[in-house]
Parts: C-alpha cells; sequence; structure tokens
C-alpha cells in the first residue's frame, strides 16, 4: 500500500487513562502502559502507520511532563515530533496546536488525528481508510470523521448519524464509503441505542479525524476564533527556540473544550468515513479483559495470578502474586503501592477514586 504524498498523522497522548488506576497514573498513564500484549498502547499507535506515514511526519502530542518517557518509546520518530502540551486544555486546543505544526511543515498536508489508546483489528482495512480519508480531504474542503459499524447497541459510545452516500470517484477513495453527516450524539441508553442500530443511520463515533491543514484553520475562523489565533501564533515560530514559550503563553488562558462541542458539532461541512475494521477505545477495565485470553473459568489474568473457585475475574498483578479465592465478577488490581478492588458493574466509578485521592493532599502520592 503507498502512503499519501502530503500526508501526516497526529496521535493525542497526554491523557491519564484515569479509569484504569492504580495501573495508570499522571506519571505513568494508560497509553504508556503494555496491558495488552508486549507493545506499550503508544507503540502500537505508531506500529498501526506503517506503510501509509514516514516516522518523520508522525506527531505525537503529549502533556509537558511526559515528553520523555514518550520520546523513550518512539526512538523512530524524529525528537521535535514529540511535542508536550504546557497545560491540559481538552482536544480542541490539541487539535488546534497540531494543525499548526503541520501547517507550518507543509502548508499543503492533509492529517488524520488518533489516539493512543484504541485497539484496532483489520489493520489494511483501517490504514485503507486513512489512505481514502486523506485522499477526499486533499481534494475536497470537508471535514472527515471516522464513524464505526457498530456490533452491539453499546451505552459505552457516542454515535454519528449519516444520510447519503456521497458520489466519490473511485480512483479518490477506493472501496471505502463515505457518507453525510447528519448530526453527533452523546452516548445514549441502550433502549435508544437499540433504535439506533435499528435505523441503519448510526455509527459509532471513534474521536478519528481527517482533513486539510487548511479546511481545518477556515472551520476554525469560523466557529473557534481563539482557536485560529492559537493557530496563527503559533505557525510563524514551529521548530524555533520560541515554540515552548509561545506555546505556553497562548494555551493558558484557552477554554477546556472537546473537537467535538468545539467544531464538529457546528460545521456543515462534515463527512463520516465508514470504520469497517474492527475497534474498540478500550475505556475501563472489562474492556482490557475482552481482549486477552481468560482461563476455563473466564479468569483474565496479567501477572502471577493463583485462581481457585473463582470466575469471571480481571486480576492484574505487577509485581506479586495475588491469590483469589471463591469470588467472582471482580477487578482486582495490585500497581505500584496501590490496590484496586470493585466488581466490574462498577468499573466507570474507578474515575471517582482518582478524583477523591486529588482532592486529599495526604493521598496525593497515590496518583
Amino acid at each position: 500500500m503507498t502512503g499519501v504524498e502530503h500526508g501526516y498523522a497526529v496521535i493525542l497522548a497526554g491523557g491519564y487513562g484515569e479509569r484504569f488506576w492504580p495501573a495508570s497514573t499522571a506519571k505513568r498513564p494508560k497509553q504508556l502502559l503494555s496491558l495488552l500484549g508486549d507493545r506499550t498502547m503508544l507503540e502500537m499507535a505508531i506500529d498501526r502507520l506503517a506503510g501509509l506515514i514516514p516516522p518523520e511526519r508522525v506527531i505525537v502530542l503529549t502533556s509537558e511532563d511526559l515528553v520523555a518517557p514518550t520520546i523513550a518509546l518512539s526512538p523512530d520518530l524524529p525528537r521535535q515530533n514529540v511535542i508536550g502540551e504546557p497545560m491540559r486544555r481538552d482536544t480542541a486546543a490539541a487539535v488546534a496546536l497540531a494543525c499548526a505544526v503541520v501547517s507550518a511543515r507543509d502548508p499543503e498536508a492533509v492529517f488524520c488525528v488518533l489516539t493512543a489508546d484504541h485497539v484496532m483489528g483489520d489493520l489494511e482495512r483501517f490504514r485503507n481508510t486513512l489512505r481514502s480519508g486523506m485522499a477526499l480531504a486533499e481534494s475536497e474542503s470537508v471535514l472527515v470523521t471516522i464513524g464505526i459499524t457498530p456490533t452491539e447497541p453499546s451505552s459505552a459510545f457516542g454515535y454519528v448519524e449519516t444520510g447519503e452516500s456521497l458520489d466519490l470517484a473511485e480512483e479518490i477513495v477506493g472501496d471505502i464509503a463515505f457518507r453525510h453527516v447528519t448530526r453527533f450524539v452523546e452516548k445514549p441508553d441502550r433502549e435508544t441505542a437499540e433504535g439506533y442500530l435499528d435505523s441503519g443511520k448510526f455509527s459509532w463515533n471513534s474521536g478519528m479525524f481527517i482533513w486539510s491543514v487548511e479546511a481545518l484553520a477556515k472551520a476554525f475562523r469560523i466557529h473557534q476564533p481563539e482557536l485560529a489565533d492559537l493557530i496563527a501564533a503559533l505557525v510563524p515560530v514551529v521548530d524555533t527556540d520560541q515554540f515552548a514559550q509561545t506555546l505556553a503563553a497562548q494555551f493558558d488562558p484557552l477554554e477546556k473544550i472537546s473537537i467535538d462541542y468545539a467544531l464538529m458539532e457546528k460545521a456543515d461541512n462534515i463527512v463520516m468515513a465508514e470504520g469497517t475494521f474492527a475497534w474498540d477505545d478500550v475505556g475501563s477495565w472489562p474492556a482490557v479483559g475482552e481482549h486477552l485470553p481468560a482461563d476455563e473459568a473466564g479468569n483474565v489474568a496479567i501477572g502471577d495470578v493463583v485462581a481457585l473457585d473463582a470466575a469471571n475475574n480481571i486480576v492484574l498483578s505487577e509485581g506479586r502474586l495475588t491469590a483469589l479465592i471463591g469470588v467472582q465478577d471482580l477487578i482486582v488490581v495490585h500497581a505500584g503501592d496501590a490496590t484496586l478492588i470493585c466488581p466490574k458493574d462498577k468499573a466507570q466509578d474507578v474515575k471517582k477514586v482518582v478524583t477523591t485521592l486529588r482532592d486529599n493532599p495526604d493521598w496525593s502520592r497515590f496518583l
């Protein structure tokens, strides 16, 4: 498969993965962990781009304090392609920062926005989807989102509603289908999700995007002038000694807002590429369990674990032996100097523990 001449990839890797505490911490967040094998999630995200985007055009955005470990995990990337955000301002600001960097290096560029904590299957199909999306973004002034064909009425994901198919030349997009986007919707309850699937008009919102720097900058000028100003301020100083100082000064006053709210729910030139590859955003411990082998009783073990008369548990035991007797449907995580034990159906509440620790100065060392 050939690459894209002006194609870049931006991988967002600045999150803290709070639902994966205590394995995921501020100093060692989810994307830097090897939860699903020998490779970290960041390394797997970079690996997926092989043959499509060369390393010199792969950019990783992370937090300023994670630059060093991120560089250590991405030795094939140029040092200047790992960029640290001086403070957290959510994904809209991150995307605008990416637009500035890519635009400064190639004003004709198109780039995809990916995240470092997704799990993919059918990688050739995934790369073909990116290639076709980039070809479309290069030829037309559109903002492309990738929607995943649902396999179940999940209430864990947001959805994208689509309308008519685009009539596009096969030499541009190959066999990837594109549709006009009608709207984005928040995570629904299960009954609503079942209705979405029955309608055939909805896809999962993957949080992956493709656009040209020109189309994206124009959309920011219309819908988010502050982020357009950020791009204008950064482009002249990209890859200079003034970049870090300018970035910090420009980032500090920005509103914390996601790219979905800031742009995708407002623009009228959005199209969706139908993602027919396997995908999961691995947002909680039970999601990790779905991607790892289990024993005959359904227990998923990472590390040294003994399970007696125990069933359907997920256990991570880091640097020690963990033994379970007569329990089921639990998440048990021993990592660092902290331990988590909770029922699987309370997995989303792990984030509340992190909030509690953050609010208590005596417990901040566990974050």
